[in-house]
């Protein structure tokens, strides 16, 4: 017996592609890094702040440190360590706080998207902006400061971990402290000073040492000081660690204390985090 289809029968639709979690993540990522971009005034303070600090500080300041330290070769590592601060805790904790007042975050949660997503494109927009920022930094200090950059593999394999370990602390902080602001004006309020007062006290605009012990010792408690260290490290002659607190630039330490920022960190994301404003519950 044979069967006929009629013309007007309606066809099967195919099956929607299932799209996989990474290529989701890889989206959003997208979409953030955009969304980003089409703010000119967050791309002009995330990435140009840095540079112009270090045009200002390098041309004022040519002082020799010791060793054949120059003040720009020292100043770098701190300007490095607080571009990536500003890429993350900075930008996510001013941020977040705007787009959960405009109701974005409250309708990413009520989409079918796997929560985490919105997570994973933010993440990938630091990393992306961080590695820019990075790469102009040292182009420029290269270029007009006769930068020394690193001559080997360790020092480069240091320089990656202490800056992965850094942006990822400072990243899950910005989410964190986004959930004090209470509106979308109040977000550059409750971050801006906590990134100042940790940039002069961690040892960005001054040599570490010169501080009084007093602010070292609170510095110490927070990751920026930490970044700095690991970094000069990397910049900076072994024999120069002896100047250091510890009289080493003891990395062992600066990558338990990186580490355990991220594990507190994602702690306060996981107990803190609020995808609507107080007012709306």
């Amino acid at each position: 017996m044979t069967t006929t289809t009629r013309p007007d029968a309606p066809v099967a639709a195919p099956a929607a592609r299932r799209v996989g979690g990474a290529a989701l993540a890889l989206r959003q990522g997208r979409l953030e890094i955009r969304q980003f971009l089409r703010s000119r005034e967050s791309v002009v303070f995330t990435l140009g702040f840095p540079v112009i600090m270090v045009l200002i500080f390098a041309s004022i300041f040519d002082d020799d440190l010791g060793e054949g330290v120059s003040y720009t070769q020292y100043f770098i590592t701190g300007m490095i360590a607080t571009g990536l601060m500003t890429v993350s805790f900075q930008n996510l904790g001013i941020w977040i706080p705007i787009e959960r007042d405009r109701g974005v975050l409250k309708r990413y949660r009520g989409t079918p998207m796997p929560k985490w997503v919105w997570f994973a494109g933010k993440v990938i927009m630091v990393l992306v902006t961080g590695v820019v920022m990075t790469a102009l930094l040292l182009t420029v200090s290269v270029l007009l400061f006769d930068l020394n950059l690193p001559t080997t593999a360790t020092a480069w394999f240091t320089f990656g971990w202490v800056s992965a370990l850094g942006i990822t602390a400072c990243t899950l902080c910005g989410i964190a402290i986004s959930s004090l602001a209470r509106t979308a004006r109040s977000g550059s309020a409750v971050v801006t000073p906590v990134a100042l007062v940790l940039q002069f006290i961690s040892g960005v605009f001054f040599v570490f040492t010169n501080l009084p012990s007093w602010m070292q010792q609170v510095a110490a408690v927070f990751p920026l000081k930490w970044m700095c260290q690991g970094l000069r490290a990397v910049f900076l002659p072994e024999s120069f660690g002896a100047n250091e607190p510890g009289g080493s630039f003891e990395l062992a330490r600066v990558a338990l204390v990186l580490g355990a920022w991220c594990v507190v960190g994602l702690v306060l994301c996981l107990t803190t985090f609020r995808w609507t404003t107080r007012r709306d519950g």
